[in-house]
């Protein structure tokens, strides 16, 4: 039992969000913080996001530094960590980036209600693991990425899936680049959407490092669970 380490990484706004209220992505950092998030990538053994992240942006997820990914093919490993998408109703599309750039592991992770020829369809493109009954149960899914050997997750957004993860407590380690942008807006994405803790069980952090970079600070949060 047990589950994989899992940080979130994301940039964000000075006011807190993640894209427009059109869902549209950002350029909210630099070249610096580019290259910072393509050494986690390349340091974890897969990189997780949502849907929503897959449906707005269509990423691929992929290390992009060939140095980092020599170094890992020396290490005996993939050039690109694992590929997870937490996809409910397996709505990505089949020729979805994530798919064609790049070699590695794919896996799509399904709830049991999703559509089986959907499903089906997926399985020709990678692994499928179906994990909770309407929506995907993200404990059991954790579970079951640990048991098939990822120890240290990358999670790259959106807000549905932060909060998901938060607030099931299945989050070690925050990384927050906040930019020099006021997005503004009520429905534009924030860092963690969903329901919302109640006061009492609200959050808390520790802050592990603060810096300056390019125009904006990187802080590194230490997420407690007591």
């Amino acid at each position: 039992m047990g589950r994989p380490f899992i940080f979130i990484n994301s940039a964000m706004s000075a006011d807190g969000k993640i894209s427009t209220k059109e869902r549209k992505q950002l350029r909210i950092s630099g070249k610096i913080d580019f290259d910072r998030m393509d050494q986690l990538r390349a340091s974890s053994d897969a990189i997780m996001v949502g849907i929503g992240t897959i449906l707005a942006d269509n990423p691929s997820l992929t290390v992009k530094s060939p140095e980092r990914r020599l170094e890992r093919k020396e290490a005996g490993l993939k050039e690109n960590p694992v590929r997870i998408v937490i996809d409910s109703k397996a709505r990505i599309p089949p020729d979805a980036d994530i798919f064609i750039k790049g070699e590695g592991t794919r896996i799509i992770v399904v709830a049991d209600s999703a559509p089986a020829e959907r499903v089906e369809k997926l399985r020709e493109k990678g692994t499928v693991i179906c994990a909770g009954d309407n929506e995907v149960d993200l404990p059991a899914a954790m579970e079951i990425l640990k048991d098939i050997g990822i120890s240290r997750m990358m999670v790259e957004g959106g807000a549905t899936l932060n909060w998901g993860l938060l607030s099931a407590g299945l989050v070690d380690e925050i990384y927050t680049f906040v930019g020099n942008l006021i997005i503004g807006g009520k429905i534009a994405p924030t860092f963690a959407d969903g329901e919302g803790f109640l006061e009492k069980d609200i959050l808390k952090l520790e802050l592990v490092d603060a810096s300056r970079m390019e125009d904006g600070v990187l802080l590194q949060w230490k997420v407690s669970h007591d």
